[in-house]
C-alpha cells in the first residue's frame, strides 16, 4: 500500500488515545482498530448475523445491539470460541482498517491497534509507535478510569505481550510519563519525521 502507515500501540491504560488526539491536532488522520472492532459488530451488520447464528438470541440486547459481556463470557474461558470468533472478526477488522488508510487524505495515517504485536498487524505498517509507562502507573491509571479493581487490571495486562518484548518491537517509543508540554513536543518532533519518511517511501 502506497499510503505510509504509523502502528501506534502500547499497553492499557498507557495513554494511547492522548497521543493519537495530537497527532490529529497536526491534521493527520486516525484509524483507531477498537472503533472499527465495534463497527463490525454493530447492529444489522454481517459480523453480528454470523455470531447471533451460531450463539442464539440470547447475545442481543432488547435493542437489537450486541450484548458485549455475553459474549465474553461465552469466549473468556473457551478457546474453540474465542478462535472462532477471531476467524471471524480479524479479517473484517483487518479489511476496515486497511480501507479508511486508503481513503485517508493526510501525509500519513496513525493506525491505533492496542494488540499491534500479539495480532501479527505490525506487518501492515511502515514503522511503529510504543506509547510506554511503568506498569505500576498503568494499574492505577487504568483502575482509576474504568472503576476496577487493580487486579482485574493486573489480569488484562498479563494477557498482552509483555513490556520488553513490546518496547523491542518498537521503533519509536513515547515515554508518557513527561509533561503535558514535553509530550507535545516529542510528537511534533516524531511527526515532522514521519513527514519526512512518508514523501521519501
Amino acid at each position: 500500500m502506497s499510503k505510509y502507515i504509523v502502528g501506534l500501540t502500547g499497553g492499557i491504560g498507557s495513554g494511547k488515545t492522548t497521543v493519537a488526539n495530537q497527532f490529529a491536532e497536526l491534521g493527520i488522520e486516525l484509524v483507531d482498530a477498537d472503533i472499527i472492532a465495534r463497527k463490525v459488530v454493530e447492529k444489522g451488520s454481517d459480523g453480528l448475523k454470523k455470531i447471533v447464528l451460531r450463539h442464539g438470541q440470547k447475545l442481543l440486547q432488547p435493542s437489537g445491539e450486541l450484548d458485549r459481556a455475553a459474549l465474553r463470557e461465552i469466549v473468556f474461558d473457551n478457546e474453540k470460541e474465542r478462535l472462532w470468533l477471531n476467524n471471524l472478526l480479524h479479517p473484517m477488522i483487518r479489511n476496515a482498517m486497511l480501507l479508511a488508510v486508503k481513503n485517508a487524505k493526510s501525509a500519513y495515517v496513525i493506525m491505533i491497534v492496542p494488540l499491534l504485536f500479539e495480532n501479527g498487524l505490525d506487518s501492515l505498517v511502515n514503522t511503529t509507535l510504543v506509547v510506554d509507562i511503568p506498569p505500576h502507573e498503568q494499574i492505577a491509571r487504568t483502575a482509576k478510569r474504568d472503576g476496577v479493581e487493580s487486579a482485574q487490571v493486573e489480569r488484562i495486562i498479563a494477557s498482552q505481550i509483555d513490556r520488553n518484548t513490546r518496547l523491542s518491537k518498537a521503533d519509536n517509543v513515547i515515554e508518557n510519563t513527561q509533561s503535558p508540554e514535553a509530550l507535545r513536543d516529542t510528537v511534533q518532533l516524531l511527526h515532522l519525521r514521519y513527514l519526512a519518511q512518508a514523501s521519501s517511501a
